[in-house]
Parts: C-alpha cells; sequence; structure tokens
C-alpha cells in the first residue's frame, strides 16, 4: 500500500509522522496545539505537510480522543475538543489533498501494540490505557472491533461502583475514576492526609503538603519503599486488575497488554495487576488465564496505529 501518515492529537502538540508498513517512523513533524477546533484542523494540515516532505504518501490516519463514526469520518464528541458531529475527514482532506481516516485515538494505539509491538504473535488481545484517564482497544481474530456505531471500548465508562464517584464524562462510578493517573494522584493524596507519618518521603518530594503530590512523586516514592505510595499503587492496581476480570469474562483475550504513562512504571504496577486480575476472575484457579503484560511502542503506538489503519479500506466494525 506504499507510505502512509499517522497523526496524534496531544494536549499540548500534534505529531505526525511518515509509517512504513512494518510500522516504522520515517520521519516526523509536530506543531503546537491551539485552542481552537478550526485551528487544530489548520495545525494537522501543517503537521501533514511537514512530515510529508519529500516522500510519496497514500493516506493519513488522524487519532482523535473521542467517538469517532463507523465510517471514520466524523467525531460525534471529543471531551477535550469542541467537536460535536465534527467532519474532520472531509476537513482535513480539503487542506492536503489524501485520504483521510479518522480513529479513535485508543483503538488507535491498540492497533499499533497488536500490529507492530507487545501484541505481536495474538490473534485476541484487549488494550488498556492507562493514563490521565482510562482506554482501551478490542482486537478479536485479528481486526479491530469498533461495535456497530463506531464507539466500542470506551471501557473508562464502564460504571465499576453505581452512585460513585462523579466522572467527567457526566456519570458516577466510572472505571477511570479509580483505575488511571488521576485516581492515584487522589489515593495519594488521601493517604497522605490519614497518615503523613507513612508519608514522609512522598510529602518530601512535593512542597510537604498532601496537595502538593504529583504523579512524578508516587512513582518515586514507590520506588524507595514509601509506604503511602507503595499502598496508593496498589489500590490502582486492585481496581485496573477486578476491571481486566470484567472484560475476560467479555472476550477471553489471550493477553491484555497495559499501556499509557502509568505503564511506564513497569512490574511495580503490572505485578499488582496480575494479582487483582487472578484474584477477581472468575475460576481463575481452574482456567486458563491471559497474560497481562506490558506495551512497547510508549507515545509511537497512536502514531503507528492510526498511520496503519489509514491503508484500512473496508473495517470490519
Amino acid at each position: 500500500m506504499g507510505l502512509t501518515i499517522g497523526v496524534d492529537i496531544g494536549g499540548t502538540k500534534i505529531a505526525a509522522g511518515v509509517v512504513d508498513e512494518e510500522g516504522n517512523i520515517l520521519s516526523t513533524h509536530k506543531v503546537p496545539t491551539p485552542g481552537t477546533p478550526d485551528g487544530i484542523v489548520d495545525a494537522i494540515a501543517a503537521a501533514v505537510e511537514g512530515a510529508r516532505a519529500g516522500h510519496e504518501i497514500v493516506g493519513v490516519g488522524i487519532g482523535a480522543a473521542g467517538y469517532v463514526n463507523r465510517q471514520r469520518s466524523t467525531v460525534y464528541f471529543a471531551p477535550n475538543i469542541d467537536w460535536r458531529n465534527e467532519p474532520l475527514k472531509e476537513k482535513v482532506e480539503a487542506r492536503v489533498g489524501l485520504p483521510v481516516v479518522v480513529e479513535n485515538d485508543a483503538n488507535a494505539a491498540a492497533w499499533g501494540e497488536y500490529k507492530f509491538g507487545a501484541g505481536k504473535g495474538h490473534r485476541n488481545v484487549i488494550c488498556i490505557t492507562l493514563g490521565t484517564g482510562l482506554g482501551g482497544g478490542i482486537i478479536i481474530g485479528n481486526e479491530l472491533r469498533r461495535g456497530h456505531f463506531g464507539v466500542a471500548a470506551e471501557f473508562g465508562h464502564i460504571r465499576m461502583v453505581p452512585d460513585g464517584l462523579l466522572c467527567g464524562c457526566g456519570s458516577q462510578g466510572c472505571w477511570e475514576q479509580y483505575a488511571s493517573g488521576r485516581a492515584l494522584v487522589r489515593y495519594a493524596m488521601q493517604r497522605a492526609n490519614a497518615t503523613p507519618e507513612n508519608a514522609e518521603l512522598l510529602l518530601g518530594l512535593g512542597d510537604g503538603t498532601p496537595e502538593g503530590i504529583e504523579g512524578k512523586h508516587i512513582s518515586m516514592a514507590a520506588r524507595q519503599g514509601d509506604p503511602v505510595a507503595v499502598d496508593s499503587y496498589r489500590e490502582l492496581a486492585r481496581w485496573a486488575g477486578a476491571g481486566l476480570a470484567d472484560l475476560a469474562s467479555l472476550f477471553d483475550p489471550s493477553a491484555f497488554i497495559v499501556g499509557g504513562g502509568l505503564s511506564d512504571e513497569g512490574e511495580l504496577v503490572l505485578d499488582p495487576i496480575r494479582k487483582s486480575y487472578k484474584r477477581w476472575l472468575v475460576g481463575g484457579n481452574w482456567r486458563p488465564v491471559a497474560e497481562v503484560i506490558a506495551a512497547q511502542l510508549g507515545n509511537e503506538a497512536g502514531l503507528v496505529g492510526a498511520a496503519d489503519l489509514a491503508r484500512e479500506p473496508d473495517p470490519i466494525m
């Protein structure tokens, strides 16, 4: 199919990269993320033009955080950009003169990991991204499953706790309120406030107050054995593993791939997630158990996945 460009829309920058059929990134171009919807379209076009210089490009894949329709053309809703039924494919195609497909960013990252990263060799994998929020993707029978309307795998908004914590989506008790970067910081703040004598190292990495705790402080403190930091990771892992057990009952994958910023902590987070998953998996002592493995592509997964999905002409939903 030739070379394609993947576009990753981040909160501070938009990155475009030329990707070959083996998942190798040949060139990249980054621009700041503007504050308006029209400005973002302009920035996507600028990033694509910057990356494509000197390359023959056959298509563009855009990873967008939001609900994307099954035709991979329109963003129904984006939580962090004022896109409501935004015809993103049409607008970008008009600017760059290339075929464009729009994909949910977590789906794109999941596909990148499945095709070129930790999922190689698997036919059935579920990917979750543990970052500021919680996202994911479903690959069953070597196909990315988007659902009838294109908006499947919004795992972060599965209701884990009836009438639980209020989520930014407007619902209560969503999984990402209990297993995400935001949740980890909340756990650490609560525990440091309740037992500051157990959080001396953690508090010392910030401004000395529970309110000054940041995610990077929790990671550093946990690696040095700070009791509150370690316990905060265990609490996050308890919820993450319980959610994976539910997904195993639905999809029965051979592997769960854990990506996102929290996966960078390696076994600090993965080992307790595995233990929690096994604890809550129905029949876990007698049935085959899926692997829980770390993603391999890091921040490049979404860009590489979006570029590869631009080669997919007729997606299976």
